[in-house]
């Protein structure tokens, strides 16, 4: 079934249980048996590998609840499916706005805007981390899951853009999807510039209040251990009780 196969290695700047991380497939997944008893269950490994880049894979992955990242092999690039111990959850009557990002939304100099800037904000995760796992063949699926949107079911693809008006400069961003009513965040950015200090947080806050206002169940903000989510309002859930929410509002 695959499930033995491995790759044993480090990634700098993740947490791994076991330092084993074993072959994913779509058969394994598949296997509802195989899913829960081995995967679901088993609290040693959160991190699976795979080199099936396809689209399908793709969104398989994310409908059961795993968030994908990348890591580089002596083999070369594979997809790093996650199936986190515990995620970061925005309930949207829980978001908490700060005096600071307050004062930014009473200046009304700002737009956000969903889809308009897809290729442009994935160029700036490059400027933004010390390590950007979107790169190569994981960019190449992002732009043609997001050109194939209107084909997929229950999945779509989107950029956010954070857009000041007076210049129509572009000042944060993220890439995520969102399946059923749950949105997920891959990755962002936000500008440097001393001018739009807490943007970034700006841009966060009007998302939630974008997808509350479409009547999304819930945001799905991943690992949980960062401080600014914990801030947003953000609450954190174990790995079986998110699954419980996940299974109940994605629909699939």
């Amino acid at each position: 079934m695959g499930y033995k196969v491995c790759l044993s290695f480090g990634i700098k700047g993740f947490l791994i249980i076991n330092s084993q991380i074993y072959n994913i497939t779509s058969e394994i997944l598949q296997d509802k048996d195989i899913f829960q008893k081995y995967i679901c269950q088993n609290l040693q490994n959160n991190y699976y590998w795979s080199d099936d880049w396809s689209e399908e894979f793709y969104i398989e992955l994310a409908k059961a609840g795993f968030i994908s990242t990348s890591h580089e092999t002596a083999n070369g690039l594979v997809l790093l499916p996650e199936l986190q111990l515990d995620y970061a959850i925005l309930d949207f009557k829980n978001l908490h706005i700060s005096t600071k990002v307050k004062k930014l939304l009473n200046k009304d100099n700002h737009e956000l805007k969903i889809n308009t800037r897809f290729n442009e904000v994935l160029n700036r995760f490059d400027t933004q981390h010390k390590y950007n796992w979107l790169k190569d063949e994981y960019v190449e699926l992002l732009k043609n899951l997001h050109k194939n949107n209107d084909t997929k079911v229950n999945f779509r693809i989107i950029s956010v853009e954070l857009i000041c008006k007076d210049t129509d400069t572009l000042v944060a961003g993220e890439v995520g999807y969102i399946i059923g009513k749950t949105y997920t965040s891959l990755s962002g950015f936000s500008s440097k510039e001393k001018k739009y200090v807490n943007y970034g947080t700006l841009q966060l806050v009007l998302l939630a209040k974008f997808l509350e206002k479409n009547d999304f169940k819930f945001w799905n903000l991943g690992h949980p251990h960062m401080t600014y989510k914990q801030k947003l309002g953000c609450e954190i859930y174990s790995r079986s009780e998110f699954l419980k929410r996940w299974d109940e509002a994605v629909g699939c």
